[in-house]
């Protein structure tokens, strides 16, 4: 009897054992997970106060650059409003002086009109030019009278009158396009039948004159199709500038001046 109560209590001592390592392992299975579940908190909140500490540097960082790029395209709308003022007042004062220009050019030309009583003369470097109007010369020379059967110079004077008012009708457009692209152009069109036909009839001078006269309003007068002065420079045959035109009227002026005195 006492064999069996000896080994009752070692049985029950033994079971108290395996309770209490149980119990053990189950409280160190417990502290184990609360401190890797405070471990894991904390290493989460120490993250999120990295993250929000960087996200708060680089929000600041690009508002500062924000603010520098808001000024940078300040100062350039004002550069741009003053370059564009500026540029403004130069068109404006371009404009005044071109208008100046052309109307110093006018009376420059009235000027050398006036000198000449109106008659065009080629015998001066600097002079008055009527641009499309059609050189009487070549109507003149004795090829050209020997074609006519009368013979007279009125009638040679007529019919440099005719071509003259041909040159001048809008309805005639002996022209033609070449090149292409920025480098087009207008030019006379050698194959137009009338001048085809003048020049058989009369000859390549006179034909030649005609031409020049059409090439003349199509530059200078396109769109009026009648003559226009322009002040010239016959020595060198262009367009005189306003300089030029200026000192060959103040040389006049003083010839004058002397055959006077």
């Amino acid at each position: 009897m006492m064999k069996e109560t000896t080994t009752t209590q070692q049985k029950r001592k033994m079971k108290e054992r395996n309770d209490l390592n149980e119990e053990q392992k189950r409280v160190l299975q417990e502290m184990n997970v609360k401190i890797e579940k405070v471990v894991s908190q904390g290493i989460h909140k120490l993250i999120k106060g990295i993250k929000e500490e960087e996200i708060n540097k680089v929000k600041e960082e690009m508002d500062r650059k924000m603010d520098e790029m808001r000024k940078k395209l300040e100062d350039y709308r004002l550069e741009i409003e003053d370059l564009e003022n500026v540029n403004k007042a130069l068109v404006l004062k371009e404009r005044q002086s071109n208008d100046e220009l052309q109307e110093a050019r006018k009376e420059l030309k009235r000027g050398f009109s006036d000198l000449s009583d109106g008659v065009e003369s080629t015998t001066s470097t600097i002079g008055i030019k009527r641009m499309g109007e059609i050189d009487m010369k070549p109507f003149l020379d004795l090829s050209c009278k020997r074609r006519l059967r009368s013979g007279k110079v009125e009638d040679q004077v007529t019919l440099c009158s005719e071509w003259q008012r041909l040159v001048k009708d809008p309805e005639w457009n002996p022209f033609k396009r070449v090149g292409s692209g920025e480098n087009m152009k207008e030019v006379v069109d050698e194959d137009d039948d009338r001048l085809k036909k003048l020049g058989e009839e009369w000859g390549e001078e006179v034909k030649k004159a005609v031409k020049t006269a059409l090439e003349e309003l199509n530059e200078y007068n396109a769109t009026g199709r009648y003559p226009v002065p322009i002040l010239w420079n016959f020595e060198q045959d262009r367009q005189a500038k306003l300089k030029e035109g200026i000192a060959h009227m103040t040389d006049e002026i003083k010839t004058l001046k002397k055959k006077l005195a």
